[in-house]
C-alpha cells in the first residue's frame, strides 16, 4: 500500500498544484483526471511494456510439456528440464528401437548422414538429400540433439542446484521442444 501511495504522490502534488490555479469546474475536471490516472496506471504499466512474444510453455512438444507441467507447476525448474530431457531421450530410442548407447551418442549417431548399417538405424528428414538445405537440416539436427543432452539435461542431472532463473529454464524447454519434433518429423531408414 505505501509502494503505491508514494507512486501516486507526484500526480497528486499535480492536483493540488492545478487546484490552487484553476477555477471550480476546472479543479473538478482536473480532480477526475487525476483519479483517472491514478486509477489506471497499472493497466498503462502493462500494457505500455514493450510488445514482445512470449514461450508458453503448454504450446511445447507433448513429450516435453507433459512431463515438465507438474514439476514446473511446484516451481522445480531443473527437475522439469531433466524429466522432459529424458522423455525426448526415451522416444528417441523407441523410435530407433536403440537402447545399448547414451543419449548423447545417441543422437550423433541417429541424425548422422553415413548410411545405416545392422543395429544402427538413423533418422532422415523428407527431401532431395543432394541438396546444401538437406544436409544442413540433418547435421544441425545431429548437433543440435547433442547439445540439448549435453548441456542442459547433463547439467540438470548432475548437479545439486543449477541457478536457472525461470527464463532460462523454459529456453532449455524449448530446445527440448524444438528437438523432440525434429525426432518426430524424421522417419527412420534402416540397413537394407
Amino acid at each position: 500500500m505505501y509502494e503505491q501511495l508514494r507512486r501516486a504522490e507526484p500526480t497528486v502534488k499535480q492536483i493540488l498544484q492545478r487546484l490552487d490555479m484553476a477555477g471550480e469546474d476546472m479543479a473538478r475536471d482536473q480532480v477526475h483526471r487525476g483519479l483517472g490516472i491514478l486509477a489506471d496506471m497499472d493497466e498503462w504499466t502493462a500494457r505500455l511494456e514493450p510488445d514482445a512474444p512470449t514461450l508458453p510453455g503448454d504450446q511445447f512438444h507433448p513429450w516435453v510439456w507433459e512431463r515438465a507441467a507438474p514439476l514446473w507447476d511446484a516451481e522445480a525448474r531443473q527437475d522439469a528440464v531433466l524429466a522432459a530431457a529424458r522423455t525426448v531421450n526415451r522416444r528417441l530410442q523407441q523410435k530407433l528401437g536403440r537402447h545399448d548407447i547414451g543419449e548423447t551418442g545417441l543422437c550423433m549417431q541417429a541424425f548422422d548422414m553415413k548410411d545405416p548399417f545392422a543395429g544402427k538405424p538413423r533418422l532422415r528428414f523428407d527431401g532431395d538429400r543432394n541438396t546444401p538445405t538437406w544436409r544442413a537440416r540433418q547435421d544441425g539436427a545431429k548437433y543440435l540433439a547433442a547439445g540439448a543432452f549435453l548441456a542442459p539435461r547433463n547439467v540438470a542431472a548432475h548437479e545439486d542446484a543449477v541457478p536457472w532463473t525461470e527464463q532460462e529454464a523454459l529456453e532449455h524447454l524449448a530446445t527440448l521442444s524444438v528437438l523432440a519434433r525434429l525426432i518426430e518429423e524424421c522417419t527412420v531408414e534402416r540397413a537394407t
